[in-house]
């Protein structure tokens, strides 16, 4: 006799609406944070990288949360996109920012890992 495997995880809608109106604030956050001329610092003067990359993996994981019926390479061009977008902006030279294609780099690799794991615990659900 052989054994059915467990299917993993799923969750409710209400969470994954809760999901997606956490992505979308987090997302407003990151986005107020990247483009204000002198941005608060955080606790532990962690590297800008590092705080790229811990933003982008969490609207990596809210996003494969709240979108799971969205394939993971759309998404992943929509927060790469985003990133893009954070970069234009600081390019502004009104707002005193420095924008760095390497910062991309850090936010494409983190939302890729945010999707990859969130997506990993959670089933998607059957079309």
């Amino acid at each position: 006799m052989t054994e059915r495997p467990r299917s993993l995880p799923s969750i409710s809608k209400s969470v994954e609406k809760g999901a997606r109106l956490a992505l979308f604030a987090a997302g407003l956050f990151a986005f107020v944070m990247a483009v204000l001329p002198h941005p608060p610092t955080l606790p532990g003067q962690l590297s800008d990288k590092i705080q790229h990359m811990l933003a982008f993996a969490v609207l990596g994981g809210l996003a494969a949360a709240g979108y799971r019926k969205v394939p993971l390479g759309y998404l992943f061009i929509a927060l790469t996109a985003f990133g893009a977008l954070i970069e234009l902006v600081q390019a502004i030279p009104a707002l005193h920012r420095d924008s760095d294609w390497l910062d991309l780099a850090a936010d494409t690799l983190a939302a890729l890992i945010g999707l990859a794991a969130v997506r990993a615990v959670l089933k998607r659900p059957s079309a």
